[in-house]
């Protein structure tokens, strides 16, 4: 069982690897025995934490690109295979929401600020289809691997204010499901996708709606909290369990499934 769970010598690509969840996946992944390729824009946090984990004792590699960017993610999947000869799993990390997005209670809603959501779906959704595409194809020389995306616990309810995001992780929801199929038809068990949908976690992208500078929490933050039946936001590393037995040997019989991790908002009805 334990070997199961274990991701060792399993060479994995974070997206969002420089971001604050993708910081939690990242270092889950290496605890777990993992080769971690950290793949986001800011290089000086890529090299931190690569190097980190190599002064653990672990294996990682700084990977320098925008998701967006087609050939950017081509140079690193070649680093990839350059330094570790394969790749067994994926993390589609990367994302988030930018505020010229965030439509607000005193907005017209028929006058939305149609840029910024084409650009939060550009980045939530098509930053999750590129890398599929590239590292994807590296997984299917494999033989075998897991892509695990990263959902929101906003494709499942409705949340207030963040249109363009919702929309864009309802789609990351469609295109696991439908992905997950066609992997199964073409190559049987042997490629999996699944997804994982976060509840109400601090990042550096919500922050603001949710805390006030001083540190209190907004309106916003209070009703967030009020709702959740843990009554707290919850920790990056909590999302680790459900990230590591999706991309180890556990979970080879589950695929196009989404797994909530939200301290049990999405089932309160509020009473």
């Amino acid at each position: 069982m334990e070997t199961n769970f274990s991701l060792q010598d399993k060479v994995i690509i974070v997206t969002g690897g420089t971001g604050i969840l993708g910081g939690a996946f990242v270092e889950g992944i290496a605890a777990a025995g993992g080769i971690v390729g950290i793949l986001g824009r800011n290089e000086k946090v890529a090299n931190e934490r690569a190097s980190a984990i190599q002064q653990k004792g672990g294996r990682a590699l700084a990977l320098i690109a925008d998701v967006t960017n087609e050939a950017q993610l081509e140079v690193a999947c070649q680093q990839m295979l350059s330094t570790f000869g394969k790749i067994d799993g994926l993390v589609n990390a990367a994302g988030g929401n930018i505020p010229d997005a965030v439509v607000q209670p005193n907005q017209d809603v028929f006058e939305l600020n149609i840029g910024a959501l084409q650009e939060v779906v550009q980045l939530n959704l098509f930053g999750t289809v590129l890398p599929t595409q590239v590292f994807g194809k590296a997984i299917k020389d494999n033989g075998s691997g897991s892509i695990v995306n990263i959902s929101s616990i906003t494709s499942l309810i409705t949340i207030t204010k963040v249109l363009g995001y919702s929309m864009a992780k309802s789609a990351i929801e469609s295109y696991t499901k439908w992905f997950a199929i066609e992997l199964a038809n073409r190559y049987g068990d042997t490629i999996r996708m699944n997804a994982i949908a976060p509840g109400f976690f601090l990042t550096e992208q919500n922050r603001t709606l949710l805390t006030n500078p001083d540190g209190s929490l907004t309106e916003r933050g209070n009703l967030i909290i009020k709702n959740t039946p843990y009554k707290r936001f919850g920790s990056p590393e909590e999302l680790n369990g459900a990230l590591v037995w999706l991309l180890s040997d556990a979970s080879k019989f589950v695929t196009g499934t989404t797994i909530t991790v939200d301290g049990g908002f999405t089932i309160f009805g509020g009473v």
